[in-house]
């Protein structure tokens, strides 16, 4: 299909300006330019920190401010449950034809979409192998740390990853509602507070604490521990021995947004294989478009951190949604956690 076929001329004045509410370092420069000087479409980016905080920047203003959203499967359940999200469907974003199935939300087919699969991988540890005495192999390894590790770990600031995480150390499931596994997630959680150094998400950049050392062990995606060792090759990453989280991440469109063509022409766009396998080379992650993928060099699709083992895949979990009975509980233990 020619791409110019679905994009409308443009005067430099009433071309759209697309507000984009997403993770930083997660597009390749070039194909934002690239888009911009094809369409005459301007991306004007917003940059979270966190899931909590993407989520608090939507609650602000009742799903409005935004065209298009970066969000995972279990978040993007909640969204359209509150009506934030228009539905995609292939007359929109006819590349949605790339897309692996088995990626799509579970329960759904590519006609009734409110998010497009972008991304997926695991969430782990990197940590400094030259720094410390032994490999880190276990959420243990930073719940209970040793000497060496004390004030020197970054915990990510999001109840699921925290929680979840300290859930899976103590052997149940990411997704458990018994209060009894969270009483014990909270006790470790508390019992490891001294040691951290910070609850937010390690800079992907060379002045990174990671890079620098002055970090030994953070919690981390998959891909973004390939971005910090091309500053520093002594970085490592585990996905730990008791299990972790499989993630899909998706982008959607805003319900109230006002740009929704221009939003569909971007998703289109950035699904355009040769577009989406440099964009998946460009953030080090497994890309769910089955033509980009294979457009993917050898090297990336050999590299286990992106395409983890099917041994690592049968012990992580998707993040469901919680009851609201449960997830009050869980927001207060994240509470008394990081505050």
């Amino acid at each position: 299909m020619g791409m110019l076929s679905i994009f409308p001329a443009w005067s430099a004045d009433s071309a759209p300006v697309l507000s984009v509410l997403t993770w930083s370092e997660y597009l390749d420069p070039e194909i934002v330019e690239a888009f911009q000087a094809k369409t005459g479409y301007q991306l004007k980016f917003t940059y979270f920190e966190t899931d909590e905080t993407r989520d608090d920047y939507l609650i602000a203003t009742d799903g409005s401010g935004y065209d298009l959203i970066m969000m995972n499967g279990y978040t993007m359940q909640m969204y359209q449950q509150r009506g934030w999200l228009a539905q995609i469907t292939p007359a929109d974003v006819p590349n949605l034809k790339h897309i692996d199935p088995k990626w799509l939300p579970r329960g759904t087919a590519a006609e009734q979409l409110y998010g497009v699969p972008y991304f997926w991988g695991t969430l782990g540890i990197a940590y400094r192998e030259d720094l410390v005495s032994k490999p880190i192999t276990r959420w243990m390894d930073l719940f209970d740390p040793a000497p060496e590790l004390h004030g020197r770990i970054v915990m990510i600031k999001h109840s699921r990853d925290l929680i979840g995480m300290a859930l899976l150390a103590r052997g149940h499931s990411v997704n458990s509602t018994d209060p009894a596994h969270l009483a014990e997630a909270r006790d470790l959680l508390i019992q490891q507070r001294p040691y951290v150094k910070s609850y937010s998400y390690v800079s992907l950049s060379e002045d990174s604490s990671l890079v620098k050392g002055t970090v030994l062990a953070a919690q981390v995606y998959s891909g973004d521990a390939l971005m910090l060792q091309e500053h520093n090759p002594h970085i490592r990453y585990v996905a730990p021995d008791e299990g972790t989280n499989l993630w899909i991440d998706f982008w959607a469109v805003a319900a109230k947004s006002q740009n929704k063509e221009a939003a569909f022409a971007f998703i289109d766009y950035i699904n355009e294989p040769e577009n989406a396998a440099q964009i998946a080379e460009f953030v080090h992650y497994a890309t769910p478009n089955l033509a980009a993928d294979k457009l993917l060099s050898d090297e990336h699709h050999a590299d286990p951190v992106i395409n983890p083992s099917s041994e690592i895949l049968k012990r992580s979990e998707f993040y469901n949604v919680l009851p609201p009975r449960v997830t009050r509980k869980w927001n207060a233990v994240f509470a008394e956690v990081v505050n």
